[in-house]
């Protein structure tokens, strides 16, 4: 008896992360949607809904449609952000105020292309196995940035053009601290896909958005 209700605690427990994660990844959507998803009745889903709603992870806006009763959509919180790994947030906000009083915006500039520069290196081996199509390039580097706790996503799109989605930020302490990390992040891009693309942040998280997206395009020329 006690193993059967130790599996149930399990599942349910498996089922809160990987709502909390579609939430995370795929964005606001109604009970219907994740049930769809997950393979449950949305009653089922709804109880943890309601559940997470009452911890503050979750809240819903209802939204008028045409036909019927109206829709309720279901979002994360800030606080829901807590359930994500943040790369030792702390640590890193000491040592970015630290260069910084030490060796000034300049001081902390270089540092950040000298990482640019490292992370260049690092990508490289990847990067070369996945030859010269840019869709197979953008593959690679978000199973690269995945790796590295991005929740990264390629979406090729109907116009011709690849969507870079990053749905999870694990610097996002230090990058609010520091925003040239994010324009080294695009420096990155751009660099690792070669000149024969362009890289566009369309969505970021420091700017409200709920991830961080790039479209790229084939370079004209």
């Amino acid at each position: 008896m006690h193993d059967m209700a130790a599996k149930s605690d399990d599942r349910d427990a498996r089922t809160r992360e990987r709502i909390l994660y579609l939430l995370k990844t795929k964005g606001p959507q109604p009970a219907s949607t994740l049930a769809q998803k997950l393979r449950l009745t949305a009653m089922a889903v709804r109880q943890h809904l309601y559940r997470f709603n009452e911890e503050g992870l979750v809240e819903f806006t209802d939204e008028r449609r045409p036909v019927g009763r109206p829709a309720r959509i279901w979002r994360l919180t800030q606080r829901a952000a807590s359930r994500f790994p943040e790369s030792h947030a702390e640590l890193t906000l000491e040592m970015i105020s630290a260069i910084r009083a030490a060796f000034g915006e300049e001081g902390l500039d270089r540092l950040l292309r000298e990482r640019t520069r490292r992370q260049l290196k690092d990508y490289g081996p990847r990067m070369k196995e996945a030859g010269p199509e840019l869709i197979n390039r953008v593959r690679a580097l978000s199973e690269i940035r995945t790796g590295q706790g991005y929740m990264s996503e390629c979406i090729a799109q109907p116009d011709g053009t690849i969507l870079l989605a990053e749905n999870h930020c694990p610097i996002c302490v230090a990058a609010e601290s520091c925003q040239g990390l994010c324009r080294e992040e695009l420096s990155l891009f751009r660099e690792v896909l070669g000149k024969k693309a362009t890289v566009e942040r369309t969505d970021h998280i420091l700017a409200g958005a709920r991830r961080c997206a790039y479209v790229i395009c084939p370079a004209r020329g």
